[in-house]
């Protein structure tokens, strides 16, 4: 209970813009979907290694999709950035 009231501090806007608060939560929806996706994108490159020193083709595609997969989470907002522009 102790650690909870040590840590705890209150999320308070930096200013009475409604705007900014937005923004702030969707900056750190982003960082949380890119580090989803660079996890992903390791997991990828283990699945791959893994499949080259087995010489197993269906991992292989697995690992290749993750990959892949990852790489299109971890840069998720750049490409809408893109897309949108």
């Amino acid at each position: 209970m102790a650690v909870f009231c040590i840590f705890a501090t209150p999320a308070l806007a930096a200013s009475d813009d409604p705007l900014s608060a937005i923004n702030n939560l969707s900056t750190f929806v982003f960082a949380a979907i890119k580090a989803i996706g660079i996890i992903l994108l390791g997991w990828g490159v283990v699945q791959i290694g893994l499949s080259l020193q087995s010489h197993d083709p269906s991992q292989r595609s697995t690992g290749f999709l993750t990959f892949f997969g990852g790489l299109m989470i971890a840069f998720a907002k750049e490409i809408l950035d893109l897309i949108l522009k």
